[in-house]
């Protein structure tokens, strides 16, 4: 079926969410089910007409966005996000899960490294198509022991990248977001807290799979009381006096501390908190940083 392996099939199409299947030797009868699903039973649409095969690349994953206005641009702080849905990063992608924000992330001869053979190339190559992209760009990357390789470019900020991202925010965005607008970007002006952020994403039963919507949601402003702490709404709405689940992934419940030890320990105090029929969320979202504090590396 493949001419290496590992490899990887991807849906090339436009899609609702992230959708792809690993065809290593033990993965093969998924992969071969992926395929199945995607283009015999269309369950992806027009989006999963044809599929890409893929190199597998092993190693941890690192999100590095940019703000750029066509000729400068700056980075924001490094997120890590988690893409499967069971702790362990097991079973079936999904949109996204949880993800953390921390210096300790990016070292500096790393962020260097990137800049140099991923963002730059990347931005002399879109001027050199006669694109002059103004906006977010989110380089989606593979930390491999050859180096930093690129798994997706997306034009946006990312989820749930963007809720670990915006804790720290020190600065106006609407203001930096107008210079970009007007092609007039101060990368100076871009300044962060210190510390740490995590966001623990809360989703319906049966995600990414089939899900019931309409499940009162209960506990969020105990949720709310812990400092640091905010609840972000993605699959919510109202129903009479009630907040009820209207989506795969609910509630993102995101916090900031000056460790990120204490950023998920609110995050996670904060979702304890909140409860709704079929609820479920990971419990290892962060565990490798914390993991490698501990180890002293």
């Amino acid at each position: 079926m493949f001419a290496f392996l590992p490899a990887s099939a991807r849906a090339s199409g436009l899609l609702s969410t992230s959708s792809f299947a690993l065809a290593s030797a033990p993965d093969f009868a998924a992969a071969k089910d992926f395929v199945e699903r995607v283009m015999e039973k269309n369950e992806l649409g027009p989006g999963g007409r044809r599929i890409l095969i893929e190199e597998t690349l092993e190693g941890e994953e690192l999100s590095f966005i940019i703000l750029t206005d066509g000729k400068r641009y700056a980075p924001l702080v490094p997120t890590r996000d988690h893409k499967r849905v069971f702790d362990g990063n097991q079973g079936p992608n999904t949109g996204g899960m949880g993800a953390y924000s921390t210096d300790e992330l990016l070292p500096d001869d790393l962020r260097e490294t990137i800049i140099s053979t991923i963002v730059e190339p990347t931005l002399q190559g879109l001027a050199a198509d006669g694109i002059r992209y103004q906006g977010f760009l989110y380089i989606g990357l593979m930390l491999t022991n050859s180096g930093p390789k690129v798994l997706e470019f997306n034009c946006r900020l990312g989820d749930p990248e963007a809720q670990a991202i915006l804790a720290r925010l020190d600065f106006d965005l609407a203001d930096i977001l107008r210079d970009v607008a007007a092609g007039q970007l101060d990368p100076s002006k871009l300044r962060w807290k210190p510390g740490a952020s995590a966001c623990v994403v809360l989703t319906s039963g049966g995600y990414p799979g089939k899900f019931e919507n309409g499940k009162r949601i209960d506990g969020l402003t105990a949720a709310e009381r812990i400092t640091g702490v905010k609840v972000l709404h993605a699959g919510t709405k109202l129903s009479g006096d009630a907040v009820v689940t209207n989506g795969g992934r609910v509630l993102g419940v995101t916090a900031t501390a000056t460790t990120i030890e204490a950023a998920l320990a609110s995050a996670y105090e904060a979702a304890s908190r909140i409860h709704f029929e079929g609820m479920h969320y990971r419990k290892d979202i962060g565990a490798h940083a914390t993991r490698l504090k501990a180890a002293g590396d």
